[in-house]
């Protein structure tokens, strides 16, 4: 990555001394019922390129956005991190709320800006919304490659108005998840999860390039449908296309047994016989024991989205069974790429995450990384000002 696009690891940091920089960040964290994070995995994962931009003596504006509503708020997340340095907040993105913060800033310090998509602006990716921030910074830096697949203002038209570099997060995710370009063999691929019809690509993808191909999860319910197995209350994505010649693929492997749960509580079946009070919600046994002896095999593998419906007392042991698997394989650097929200979200539930040399903190961005090469934030730092 670093020979198109300006990094700072190839940066030196007295670029940065003195400028005001406008760090994009992905905070989009969970937040508990109480009010605080619950899980900091991304918040651990910026830190090097905070570090880094304030050692520099940098004026640092930190942009991200938070949850599903306009009405999200990241004040939490600016809680949790000034315990461990020196941040203000600003609490709306009123101009003079953002002058005032910005203008207060000395070299080192830094400043988080409220939810960015309280403004319209943002995911309309207008040149405006992008202008009012650019004004006041000299350098933009992109560390958020979880949020790099959507074409936002803050991702794709501030690197046009400002001299730009990607974050070391950033260029790490690349450099791993690249590693599934030409991966050494054998190659095992697991997909799980929902939303077939966002994976789908991935799956004919990986198809054609995995020695071993196992969809699990809410996924493999679509094939079940396909090979006219019952799916009882089970989730299903009715809009998928015709799957057949996926189906027919030698190295595909399906879940073998599955943990349902029905009226008289749960029990393990065979995907052909599910009956109509049944809803399939986890990975049986004999199919866990099945995916242990492919991960023991393989020399890579890339693993995105859980197996089962861990959200729901009962049904994470699953997910669970192939992270101890994963680890038990001891991996080395390079050889391993998992990532997903949920994903990462079971791992640190685990705290396991120390376990793995690397977990990609994007969900849609790193199945559109997989499955194109490419994302609207890399297209937008290649053109970048600088």
């Amino acid at each position: 990555m670093s020979n198109y696009i300006n990094t700072l690891s190839k940066a030196g940091k007295e670029i940065f001394k003195g400028k005001r920089v406008l760090l994009r960040l992905d905070l989009n964290v969970t937040i508990s019922e109480t009010g605080g994070v619950a899980d900091d995995f991304r918040i651990q994962q910026a830190l090097p390129t905070i570090e880094f931009l304030r050692d520099a003596g940098a004026k640092t504006i930190i942009l991200s956005h938070i949850g599903r509503h306009k009405g999200d708020s990241l004040e939490p997340v600016f809680e949790y991190m000034g315990r461990d340095m020196p941040l203000s907040f600003a609490p709306d993105l009123g101009e003079a709320t953002v002058v005032q913060a910005i203008t207060a800033l000395s070299d080192g310090s830094a400043v988080l800006v409220e939810n960015l998509r309280r403004n319209e602006g943002e995911e309309k990716n207008t040149l405006a919304f992008a202008e009012r921030f650019a004004q006041f910074a000299d350098i933009y830096v992109n560390d958020a490659f979880a949020t790099s697949h959507r074409a936002h203002a803050s991702i794709v038209s501030l690197p046009k108005l400002l001299p730009s570099y990607a974050g070391f997060l950033f260029e790490r995710e690349i450099a791993h998840l690249s590693a599934a370009f030409d991966p050494p063999k054998p190659f095992l691929f697991i997909l799980g999860g929902a939303k077939f019809e966002t994976k789908l690509p991935l799956i004919k993808r990986y198809l054609a390039r995995a020695d071993m191909c196992f969809i699990g999860g809410a996924l493999a319910h679509n094939f079940f449908k396909a090979k006219g197995y019952p799916l009882g209350s089970s989730l299903v994505d009715r809009r998928a296309d015709d799957i057949s010649e996926i189906l027919a693929a030698k190295n595909l492997f399906l879940p073998v047994d599955v943990r349902v749960k029905n009226k008289r509580g749960t029990e393990i079946k065979k995907p052909a016989a599910i009956q109509m009070d049944d809803q399939i919600l986890d990975a049986g046994p004999e199919t866990l024991r099945m995916l242990d002896e492919k991960i023991q095999e393989a020399h890579f593998v890339l693993w995105n989205g859980p197996i089962g419906d861990y959200k729901i007392s009962g049904f994470g042991e699953g997910t669970e069974t192939l992270v101890r698997s994963l680890v038990r394989r001891k991996f080395k650097d390079g050889e391993l790429v998992l990532g997903g929200g949920d994903t990462a979200a079971v791992i640190s539930r685990m705290r396991m995450t120390g376990a793995f040399p690397f977990i990609s903190t994007g969900g849609g961005a790193m199945l559109e990384y997989l499955a194109k090469g490419t994302l609207p934030g890399i297209e937008a730092l290649k053109s970048s000002a600088l």
